[in-house]
């Protein structure tokens, strides 16, 4: 069993910086890469690319990536787990292989983690006693059934686990847990039991510390912000975890950020409900129990994590489609450059019911008064300029795109002092809903196959 390991988080989501993986294998000794691509509209993204092409579905982005990084991960025996293989893993480990072979890499095996997507299973599925009801409405799925474009099951440390025990260097998966990517590490080498619910627990924290990448290190940070330094070259953080399930959180030295009890507790915070009841596949933490302690410059020592046994149930995350929506923007300026923008509002909307178009929702915004605070935003009488944002969602595509028809007219027919029209019509664009359901464990299995390259 080794004293400790050191996990880095290498991107916090798809389209994050591409340098950091090659810097987190570089400039400083890790034992394990993790990189979280997924997210819940980004499954149903890959699952539309390969239904166009059926080598597609996973994130690309990752094939550059590691090209950059097999020499310094086969030199350092460094092992790569990611979940960028999206709704395709097969088709990812295959051109992953191809890019070994350009480097004259030969010989390293890969754990490819499938059996997540059950989007083509879901009848089968509800025979054997699955409903699929919406977790957050309680909504039957028979309502949206025809119009699913995804369907992915959470698995969590499990699979990843076997494929390390199998020897694999790299591990790509579809749609895991993105704490999972950070504490199956620990699970495997620390050889933690299935029943070590504190230290499992311990595991999932230090997880979502990491899966949001630069976040975690002064990236997105609301405190004082504006004392972090050097966000250019922002370091991603690193958990040095030890056997007995406590860790910290650090990174690189030299790197750009700050990891502080600050940065750290902001992330702690994000995107969770109940802080004392934060499911995973393997176990429940709760958040309540965690302690903080500062450990040295950019260090924070996370421990004393409680957390207890592990539902029945798998979450799965689902996708369909809902419609259509186009938006639009036309920049007015001072003076007055908010009146116009309202009374332009006005105008189109009056417009739009003269047609009789059938919308579920007109939204406007007016960009650099309330787009981000809504009606709890305080007015400015003298703006210097506001951008109106008008979108509109509905069923009918063709009403939709009769929209898209509207926004142009005003610039001559509306209040004056306007520009910002570029790029033609608004289109309409498919709208993706999202489904949160859950399904017995005892209903589907995650498969783990080993490659070579």
């Amino acid at each position: 069993m080794k004293e400790k390991i050191r996990v880095a988080s290498g991107q916090g989501f798809w389209g994050d910086l591409q340098s950091i993986p090659l810097e987190q294998v570089s400039k400083g000794e890790i034992d394990y890469l993790m990189m979280d691509f997924l997210a819940e509209v980004t499954m149903s993204i890959m699952q539309k690319q390969k239904k166009r092409d059926p080598n597609a579905g996973y994130a690309k982005d990752l094939i550059q990536i590691l090209s950059d990084i097999f020499p310094y991960a086969v030199e350092k025996n460094i092992k790569i787990i990611t979940n960028g293989g999206g709704v395709n893993p097969k088709a990812c480990v295959d051109d992953i292989i191809k890019c070994a072979h350009k480097h004259g890499i030969r010989g390293v095996k890969i754990g490819v983690v499938t059996g997540d997507d059950i989007l083509d299973s879901i009848e089968e599925l509800q025979k054997e006693g699955a409903r699929f009801d919406n977790m957050e409405t309680g909504q039957s799925i028979e309502s949206i059934k025809s119009k699913l474009l995804s369907a992915n099951v959470y698995f969590g440390a499990v699979p990843i686990v076997e494929a390390l025990k199998k020897g694999a260097q790299i591990i790509i998966t579809g749609r895991t847990t993105d704490t999972s990517l950070t504490y199956a590490p620990m699970i495997y080498e620390f050889d933690w039991k299935w029943n070590d619910w504190d230290k499992l627990a311990a595991g999932v924290v230090a997880g979502h510390i990491l899966e949001c990448g630069g976040q975690a290190s002064g990236g997105n940070f609301l405190g004082n912000w504006k004392s972090i330094p050097d966000l250019a070259h922002i370091g991603f953080p690193i958990a040095e975890a030890y056997p007995n399930g406590e860790f910290i959180i650090t990174k690189h030295d030299g790197t750009g950020g700050l990891v502080s009890i600050e940065t750290v507790s902001e992330q702690l915070l994000y995107e969770i409900g109940d802080p004392t009841n934060y499911i995973t596949p393997e176990c429940i933490s709760d958040f309540t129990s965690i302690k903080l302690e500062n450990a040295g410059k950019d260090k924070v020592r996370v421990f004393g994590i409680k957390g207890s046994p592990a539902t029945d149930f798998y979450k799965v995350s689902m996708a369909y489609s809902d419609g259509y929506s186009a938006a639009g923007t036309l920049t007015y300026s001072w003076p007055d450059a908010l009146e116009k923008a309202k009374k332009a509002d006005e105008i189109i909307r009056t417009r739009l019911s003269d047609l009789k178009l059938n919308f579920d929702e007109i939204r406007t915004e007016f960009l650099g008064v309330n787009s981000c605070h809504g009606p709890l935003a305080p007015i400015q009488n003298e703006i210097n300029e506001v951008v109106l944002r008008i979108a509109v969602r509905g069923h009918s595509y063709n009403d939709i795109e009769a929209f898209g028809k509207e926004l142009a007219p005003l610039i001559l027919t509306g209040p004056p002092s306007v520009t910002g029209f570029a790029g033609g019509r608004p289109k309409p664009a498919e709208v993706v809903a999202y489904w949160p359901a859950l399904i017995p464990k005892k209903l589907v299995e995650p498969k783990v196959k080993i490659l070579e390259t």
